[in-house]
């Protein structure tokens, strides 16, 4: 979509769901972000709280928001629960994120996963830690046109649940693209742990962007070649609202490749009223 077609204001996003208003603006947050032209890269570390070589690697992911924008690269932090066994429960694993890595792995023919492990792009990126081909890499995919495009909603639903819409079309590709899916994320920053056992303990750890909420892929065939995917997320009592961040990625799963990705970096909570990022 070309730019042109941004949501300009939150009454505009609100009106989108039938709300704008004076009265709703009032007592409604929202925000909205509409992708950009070019490919955004996307960045998995796939980590855990058991590791003791994670660490590094999880301030590595934080310090990415200081070398890239929003519009160069959407990383993510992936807590895998196959450390768990040896002391401690990582308070942020899924088996989900295991099955993934595991699945990128074979994708790249690899014959074993690790942690930490980066993919960028779903391509495996053992160079991650090394500055120069890293960003070479980000660069790269950010010269590629996007190959689809995404519009992302948050609206706060109450004290204690998230209003969430995200769009999808695919550019130059028929909309009943077989392989063509998307994902929604929650992710959230500023999360610490003291870790009591296993190879990180004693150590006070503290970590951003780990996913708390990953959506079932949602195919990407609609007859009119947009995909509207809407969920009403009941946040857990340990989810703090205020550092949630909502993002979507579209992948095509037989080429491995990434086509789109995007996040709204801020919404700022404790306003009446956002202003729409984008």
């Amino acid at each position: 979509m070309p730019s042109a077609s941004r949501w300009p204001t939150a009454v505009a996003a609100l009106s989108l769901l039938g709300l704008a208003g004076p009265s709703s603006a009032a007592q409604i947050a929202t925000c909205a972000k509409h992708s950009p032209a070019h490919r955004v890269a996307l960045v998995e570390l796939y980590t855990s709280e058991g590791c003791s070589s994670c660490p590094p690697a999880d301030r590595w992911l934080a310090e990415l928001s200081q070398r890239f924008s929003d519009e160069q690269l959407l990383a993510l932090s992936l807590h895998v629960d196959y450390w768990d066994d040896i002391g401690w429960r990582d308070p942020f694993a899924q088996p989900r994120f295991a099955e993934r890595q595991r699945w990128l792995s074979n994708l790249a023919a690899a014959s074993t996963i690790y942690t930490p492990e980066v993919f960028t792009g779903m391509k495996e990126t053992r160079d991650w830690h090394q500055q120069a081909p890293f960003s070479k890499r980000v660069e790269a995919i950010n010269r590629l046109p996007a190959a689809a495009d995404i519009a992302l909603q948050m609206q706060s639903a109450g004290d204690s649940a998230l209003d969430l819409e995200a769009r999808f079309t695919l550019r130059d590709r028929p909309p009943s693209a077989p392989t063509a899916e998307a994902i929604v994320v929650i992710y959230e920053d500023a999360l610490r742990s003291e870790v009591r056992a296993g190879e990180n303990r004693g150590v006070s750890l503290q970590h951003e962007r780990v996913v708390r909420f990953w959506s079932t892929p949602i195919a990407l065939n609609a007859p009119t070649g947009q995909t509207v995917w809407r969920q009403t997320l009941t946040l857990p009592a340990n989810w703090r609202r205020e550092r949630l961040r909502l993002a979507a990625f579209v992948q095509d799963r037989r080429a491995g490749e990434v086509l789109q990705a995007l996040a709204i970096a801020d919404c700022a909570w404790q306003q009446p009223a956002t202003q729409i990022n984008g």
